[in-house]
């Protein structure tokens, strides 16, 4: 195994497949026999692809991507406790984890599957432990009133976390088809904002309490959405709004100080949990639990138990499986068709 086939994104944006190098096994990593691996609509798509196009240039490289998906171990070097050989993972991380037939992952970002969890459905455990970050970032009491805007992947993932552990949450959502898919999911009160008035009925389904939080799971300019929302949240008797948002998608938002804001917490969520992106942690080094107690690898872990016990719906999402050679065609479709592709899985060569 001297070469692999991955997925790049071209100076221009073109998405194709090329033959490269094996990259380098180092210690303390795994290489996978990758089955099948997941595109991010938003991060890989709308960033990596469409913002090539718009800005395209022949001469810059060729960036192999992708940073979720699943397959068997064939090799293990260094140190990788519980992690062996002909074991079946789910892996993440952008630059190990990719859209290949082949790839090298550090051991923190590895967890074992159970025998009955497939591959395909594992693939979305790194967006999911984005969407546990934030909600954990939230931190949402049983009983309490919440909303998600955007019922994309991790949007849809968000709204299943808010509802398992208790809190009672409205879906904010244009496209028809992500509205159908979310309700298979089980996310129970859905409203779709390019019919409705999403804060009438968000007042509506918190009366008479307003929310005490919402995630903002979207990309793009936000300022509409949040000016909405703001008007949703719980009120003192001083007429200031109060309770926590969190942004986990790529948006952005205009936000005003002092009273126009009144007290509530705004807060960003980045990626799947602490250690993600720290060469230290991906390669072996734990934090503390007593410190940290929620990382990377223990989200891993918590969303894998959570799919094997049907407790957390992945499959619905999944609208497109096809080879991985199809995935500059898959790309445009997500591009061109958003109500149309959500979740598109790729299935490698070997």
């Amino acid at each position: 195994m001297k070469t692999r086939l991955a997925a790049v994104i071209t100076g221009v944006g073109e998405v194709k497949v090329i033959e490269e190098k094996m990259p380098v096994l180092k210690h303390n990593m795994v290489l996978l026999k990758v089955h099948a691996s997941l595109i991010s609509p938003g991060t890989e798509i709308l960033g990596g692809v469409v913002g090539r196009r718009k800005n395209p240039n022949p001469k810059d490289k060729d960036i192999v991507f992708g940073y979720a998906n699943a397959g068997e171990i064939v090799q293990v070097k260094g140190k990788c406790p519980g992690l062996e050989k002909g074991m079946r993972v789910a892996a993440m991380g952008g630059g190990f984890a990719v859209h290949g037939n082949y790839a090298c992952v550090p051991v923190n970002l590895v967890e074992p599957l159970p025998d009955n969890l497939n591959y395909e459905d594992a693939t979305y455990a790194c967006l999911a432990a984005t969407a546990l970050q934030s909600v954990r970032r939230t931190a949402p009491q049983l009983g309490e009133y919440g909303a998600v805007l955007g019922l994309g992947i991790v949007g849809n993932l968000a709204a299943q976390f808010y509802q398992l552990g208790g809190a009672r949450v409205i879906g904010w959502e244009g496209f028809t088809n992500r509205i159908r898919i979310a309700k298979k999911c089980g996310v129970a009160n859905i409203v779709n904002f390019k019919s409705k008035d999403p804060a009438e009925e968000t007042k509506k389904f918190a009366a008479p309490y307003g929310l005490d939080f919402a995630n903002i799971a979207f990309g793009g300019d936000a300022t509409k959405a949040w000016q909405q929302v703001l008007g949703c949240m719980k009120k003192s008797p001083d007429t200031h709004q109060m309770g926590r948002v969190v942004v986990v998608g790529g948006a952005k938002l205009e936000f005003g100080g002092g009273a126009y804001s009144g007290n509530v917490d705004v807060m960003a969520s980045s990626r799947t949990g602490p250690g993600y992106h720290d060469p230290v942690y991906e390669f072996g080094q734990d934090y503390p639990n007593a410190f940290v107690q929620f990382t990377t690898k223990r989200n891993l872990r918590e969303i894998v138990t959570l799919l094997s016990e049907k407790r957390l719906h992945v499959k619905p999402m999944t609208t497109h499986t096809c080879a991985l050679a199809k995935v500059g065609e898959m790309a445009d479709r997500i591009i061109n068709a958003p109500n149309d592709a959500l979740g598109v899985v790729l299935k490698m060569p070997h």
